[in-house]
């Protein structure tokens, strides 16, 4: 699968990919920063996200091969590989399967464990947001809120809209197709899967996604690795202490 991408200034390559219901565009303000530190940045919408083609088929292994795909495709070699949430699932395993492509991994809040379906509401808001004739992006946040309360996570999920025509909202994501997979998103990574180059595990603070209990299991699957916990974040860390989180990369990278 041909993966939409935008990419960001010259240098050594430094992919990123965003998390579930996401977008490269999320990546963005950050992007510039590591271009401007002399790194290619290589934001990259997932299939099913973004920009990226929509298909039936969703998977951490099919969403891997098309990281290696698109690798390829722009000759890059010795990568630093950067996911978050869901994309730290797809790096993750990517990095394992393809050792010799991956110089450097980070993952960022999200542990190779199972996680158990969590999304149920934002899809059935989501779902509802779509079948509905909205008129501008405040009524569809206003018609969000009846479904999630938190402002930010209804902004974070709203830059999935965009004019399909001029009189229609529609969303980017493949609604159906996320919806039929959601048990993918919370799979484990194979219990045979080992990364044993460099690597660092970012968790928020305030996020439950990775704890104490988990260090081993990283431990298992990632013996070089360190963990670093960034104060004042939650899930999206990166967007919630964008400072201290971009300090922590570029100390590593």
């Amino acid at each position: 699968m041909k993966l939409h991408s935008l990419i960001l200034g010259e240098g050594e390559p430094l992919l990123i990919l965003h998390g579930f219901l996401g977008m490269s565009d999320n990546w963005k303000t950050l992007g510039k920063k590591f271009a401007d530190d002399g790194f290619q940045v290589h934001l990259i919408d997932q299939r099913n996200h973004g920009k990226s083609p929509h298909s039936d088929e969703f998977s951490y292994e099919l969403m891997a091969n098309d990281v290696v795909e698109y690798c390829q495709s722009h000759d890059l070699k010795n990568i630093i590989l950067m996911g978050h949430s869901m994309g730290g699932k797809t790096a993750m395993l990517l990095a394992c399967e393809n050792e010799n492509l991956v110089k450097k991994l980070v993952v960022v809040d999200i542990a190779p464990k199972y996680y158990a379906p969590h999304h149920q509401q934002i899809l059935k808001g989501l779902t509802a947001l779509h079948e509905a004739s909205l008129n501008s992006r405040g009524d569809a946040e206003e018609f969000l809120e009846d479904y999630i309360p938190e402002t930010g996570v209804r902004l974070f999920l709203l830059k999935n809209l965009y004019w399909k025509t001029k009189e229609k909202l529609s969303l980017r994501i493949n609604l159906d197709s996320l919806k039929a997979n959601i048990e993918q998103v919370g799979r484990a990574l194979p219990q045979e899967a080992v990364y044993n180059g460099p690597v660092l595990f970012i968790n928020g603070e305030r996020s439950d996604y990775i704890t104490k209990e988990e260090e081993p299991l990283i431990k298992k699957h990632f013996p070089e690795a360190k963990i670093e916990t960034i104060a004042k974040s939650g899930h999206w860390v990166h967007a919630e202490n964008m400072k201290d989180f971009y300090k922590a990369v570029i100390r590593f990278v």
